[in-house]
């Protein structure tokens, strides 16, 4: 990132406290437009409790967050949706029983104009044609939009939830273990799909313990440990074994290296 390139996401000084637990300690990192940031750490090192700060569902006790230079409120999911900041969990929250094109829209549904509109019918085929462009855009491996989610594969629902999230000209999308469970050929779709976001211009912040996805999509690699940010670094200027080394606390002295 040149010196000029404002970050779309900036978290300044955060810290977060569950009563006399310290989740977060004077946490601050970037993440700028068209680039993969992976966030790691070991089971209670804080990822978690910083991505849903970033997402609106946890406030932080100190600290700022900024969206495009801007201080913002994020005090709920709504709120940070509306500035263009989409989260995709682990359980990724989609409606089985729908299609592509239900979850895509729920809760956005489109109306017909005119009198139908007034009484609430919707333009199933604006929502339909909406659906399958975005499939051939973000190359969703689905068969196709009328195919009920519950019927697809562990790799086509998580994509099915990435498209849900970024289909809406969102800036930053958070993405919770988008690799999990899933088999080789399905893990390769879903890092496709990142790349893809990516080159798109969309900023994309990943947590995963898999560390070889991590160095297959991130551009930069940022450590968290018992809550504070021990290391960062570009992934072409660390190894595997630095960043595992970072995680563990094996490391005579965890580096800030920020690129």
């Amino acid at each position: 990132m040149t010196a000029l390139a404002k970050p779309v996401v900036r978290v300044e000084n955060i810290s977060v406290n569950f009563g006399s637990i310290q989740a977060l300690t004077d946490v601050s990192m970037e993440v700028f437009a068209g680039e993969v940031v992976a966030l790691v750490g070991d089971n209670g090192a804080g990822k978690s409790t910083l991505i849903k700060t970033i997402a609106g569902v946890i406030q932080p006790d100190e600290g700022k967050i900024y969206i495009d230079g801007r201080e913002a409120e994020l005090k709920t999911p709504a709120a940070a949706r509306r500035l263009g900041i989409e989260t995709v969990y682990q359980d990724l929250a989609l409606a089985p029983d729908l299609d592509m094109v239900g979850n895509l829209f729920l809760g956005r549904e489109e109306v017909r104009e005119g009198f139908w509109g007034r009484l609430g019918v919707l333009d199933e085929g604006k929502m339909r044609e909406y659906a399958e462009d975005t499939i051939r855009r973000l190359r969703v491996p689905v068969h196709s939009s009328r195919q009920k989610v519950g019927s697809m594969s562990g790799g086509q629902r998580q994509s099915v939830a990435v498209a849900r999230a970024i289909a809406w000209e969102c800036k930053m999308v958070i993405m919770d273990e988008p690799t999990a469970a899933l088999g080789v050929e399905e893990c390769e779709k879903v890092l496709q799909l990142i790349r893809d976001i990516r080159n798109a211009g969309t900023a994309v912040l990943i947590i995963s313990h898999n560390m070889t996805h991590v160095f297959e999509v991130a551009d930069r690699v940022v450590v968290l440990r018992l809550g504070r940010k021990v290391a960062e670094s570009d992934r072409k200027d660390t190894s595997m074994d630095q960043v595992v080394s970072w995680i563990t606390g094996s490391s005579a002295q965890a580096e800030l290296c920020s690129k």
